[in-house]
């Protein structure tokens, strides 16, 4: 066997190790290298391939304990055969097969299109933009890289790993339960049993599970317009009948329009995309009108975290006294969105069914990420990220603020909450879709509004700048530059 065979590049994020115990595994797999004959020595496909022996030694190493070789004294390495008794060779159709036939018709079988839908799209490569005020996304320099790594390594100790990488059927990790349980939800003011507590993959995923649960198609869901884009589609879905409920500077406005929902979602503690904050009387006639009419309220407590502008209110779901509030919160805009967990906290007979529905979906999610979020959040280090991102958050938010206050001067209102965004209105004439194609072109991610309301004619002059993953010192130059832009447009 020479050295052709593997072809490796030091240019790729994997090290020359992987690359190399992959190649040798992929080539055994397709019988490539004969059982009968030895692999090249480590000395010598080092030197073939031009690289360390070590590397070369560490890669068989690693093949051995996987099965793909076996060691034979003062001989060498040969393939194991018994790596190739239970794989699957795939043979070539020989051309007089008869191949008569054809392929299903896929759009005659679709029961649901979730294709046809409007989706939010941001762009995969965000971070390669001069000013990213895209939205959601996180700041690698913020994020606790060491104590996530501290977490992480005592997660994967013997003791550990026979704790978590069990079959858990439908429990959760019983640490990250307590640490939400007496640290998390208290500071929201929500006081739950285990019991009332379920782990899901990330808000949405506790979204559609409620919706799963509590809709059918004569069910009318109430939706903030402007509002989630990602719950007026789970809900249509079901399919529910999805019923826009308008906002105005102190978030939901609590109306008879309200009294046909059988459920209502809001964002009340920073109205998405709006970022107003709904005031402490109209929440409790919020639940005061639910408890009359009978409907449920699904509170989304994103970003209640970053607080920084006024003391915080307490969550809907603490002034609940007949258990009308479902409470979904998540770890994505604190810790990071790419960890996909979340929870959901209510009553005890809904969180028993909703645990049932997850398991026919995924089971649980992954136990090892919840025991790590679990320990870090008992050594208190989500304490210690949280108040790290409200000083950050509060820095970039002032200065975009007095960026805006002179460029765009008429063109927004100060959140009144904190949070990681602002939300603009631009001038009557400006389409924001056209905004962001120029933003793009000239480096600027940004976001238009549009998608966020409800009706077929939204309005086109709103759009939405982050600040929670762009460096302070670009936010000024970038508003500059995008207030020009605005400018070119509308005139």
């Amino acid at each position: 066997m020479s050295h052709p065979l593997f072809h490796l590049d030091a240019g790729l994020s994997a090290s020359l190790q992987q690359q190399l115990r992959q190649q040798i595994a992929q080539a055994i797999l397709a019988k490539h290298i004969p059982l009968d004959s030895p692999l090249p020595s480590s000395r010598k496909l080092a030197k073939q391939l031009n690289i360390a022996r070590n590397t070369v030694v560490l890669a068989y190493d690693h093949l051995l304990d996987d099965g793909y070789l076996v060691a034979k004294e003062r001989s060498g390495y040969y393939v194991n055969p018994d790596i190739l008794e239970n794989s699957v060779v795939v043979e070539d159709i020989p051309a007089d097969r008869n191949t008569s036939g054809h392929e299903p018709d896929w759009q005659q079988r679709f029961k649901l299109r979730p294709t046809l839908q409007t989706n939010i799209a941001k762009p995969a490569d965000w971070q390669q933009y001069d000013y990213p005020f895209i939205y959601g996304q996180f700041d690698p320099n913020l994020f606790p890289t060491n104590h996530w790594r501290e977490c992480c390594k005592d997660n994967v100790s013997v003791p550990a790993i026979r704790s978590w990488a069990a079959d858990h059927f439908v429990a959760d990790d019983p640490m990250l339960i307590e640490q939400l349980h007496t640290r998390i939800l208290p500071r929201r003011g929500v006081w739950a049993d285990p019991e009332e507590i379920l782990i899901t993959v990330g808000c949405q995923h506790g979204l559609y599970m409620m919706a799963k649960l509590l809709l059918d198609q004569d069910s009318v869901m109430g939706i903030e317009d402007p509002g989630f884009v990602d719950v007026r589609n789970i809900a249509s879905l079901n399919p529910a009948q999805v019923k826009p409920l308008p906002i105005d500077e102190e978030g939901l406005i609590i109306s008879d329009d309200i009294k046909d929902c059988d459920c209502v979602y809001t964002t009340p503690s920073h109205q998405y995309p709006t970022t107003v904050t709904m005031p402490l009387d109209r929440r409790r006639k919020l639940l005061e009108m639910a408890n009359e009419h009978d409907f449920v309220v699904i509170e989304d407590d994103y970003e209640c975290e970053t607080n920084f502008k006024q003391a915080p209110s307490p969550a809907l779901k603490s002034l609940d006294q007949h258990g009308r509030v479902i409470y979904i919160g998540s770890f994505s805009k604190t810790l990071a969105p790419g960890l996909r967990l979340g929870y959901l906290v209510a009553s005890k007979e809904l969180i028993a069914e909703a645990r049932s529905l997850r398991r026919l979906m995924l089971r649980h999610p992954p136990a090892n990420n919840q025991r790590s979020i679990g320990l870090f959040v008992a050594r208190g280090y989500y304490d210690s990220l949280a108040s790290t991102l409200v000083n950050a958050y509060k820095e970039r938010h002032q200065i975009m603020g007095e960026a805006l206050q002179k460029c765009m001067p008429d063109a927004f209102e100060q959140p009144t909450f904190g949070g990681s965004c602002y939300w603009i209105k631009g001038p009557d004439n400006l389409d924001a879709r056209e905004l962001k194609q120029l933003a793009a072109a000239n480096g600027i991610l940004m976001e238009a509004g549009d998608i966020h309301y409800l009706g077929d004619q939204p309005p086109r002059n709103y759009f939405r700048l982050g600040y929670s993953s762009i460096a302070p010192h670009m936010i000024a130059p970038g508003i500059e530059k995008l207030a020009q832009l605005m400018r070119q447009l509308t005139g």
